[in-house]
């Protein structure tokens, strides 16, 4: 697991990540020790989280990154021998990170895609840096195509049946996330 865990360390250092970073990774998994109880099987959903953005490219189409990262879950999590139906889950969980569509009664993959979107519900000042990280990471697109392009990801997020799914991520971060989502979208639609 040493190996499996000095690879994804590296991955999540690239230089081309400003957002997802080990800050990112280790602001997921804060939340998802907070709310571990609330999962079946939280060790699972800690390493989709270690594996859940490890291949981040900001060039790639569609859910290319989540599926890539999947596979790169599979790879490494058999070759550390964890069991087949754990390295399954894993993987499951990872994609689950694509659209964050979670069937209500997936208490795991709630527990993760909670734990990925907490950002959202930031004081704005934070969200803000999350945002400009965001646009550092995709420097190279120019700004009137990223501004449609974030807009259709924020408006994605906002229609969602439910950003959060865990109670009390519910109840404490669904108003200032939507604060903030709209906030930005404006911003990004304003001309």
């Amino acid at each position: 697991m040493d190996t499996a865990g000095h690879e994804l360390v590296e991955r999540w250092r690239e230089p081309h990540r400003y957002y997802h970073t080990i800050g990112h990774l280790t602001a997921v998994l804060d939340v998802i020790d907070r709310y571990a109880s609330a999962a079946p099987l939280p060790d699972l959903v800690r390493l989709a989280a270690w594996c859940h953005d490890a291949v981040y490219d900001p060039r790639a189409p569609g859910d290319r990154n989540e599926r890539d990262s999947a596979t790169l879950a599979r790879t490494l999590l058999t070759r550390a021998g964890l069991p087949t139906p754990a390295v399954a889950e894993v993987s499951r969980l990872v994609l689950l990170t694509a659209g964050h569509l979670v069937d209500p009664a997936d208490a795991d993959g709630a527990l993760l895609c909670d734990a990925d979107l907490a950002v959202l519900a930031t004081p704005p000042p934070e969200y803000d840096r999350y945002a400009a990280a965001i646009r550092r990471e995709y420097a190279h697109v120019p700004e009137p195509d990223y501004r449609v392009g974030r807009a259709k990801v924020l408006s994605g997020l906002l229609a969602l049946p439910t950003l959060y799914r865990l109670p009390a991520p519910t109840t404490a971060w669904t108003a200032p996330a939507r604060t903030n989502l709209t906030r930005e979208l404006t911003s990004l639609t304003r001309q």
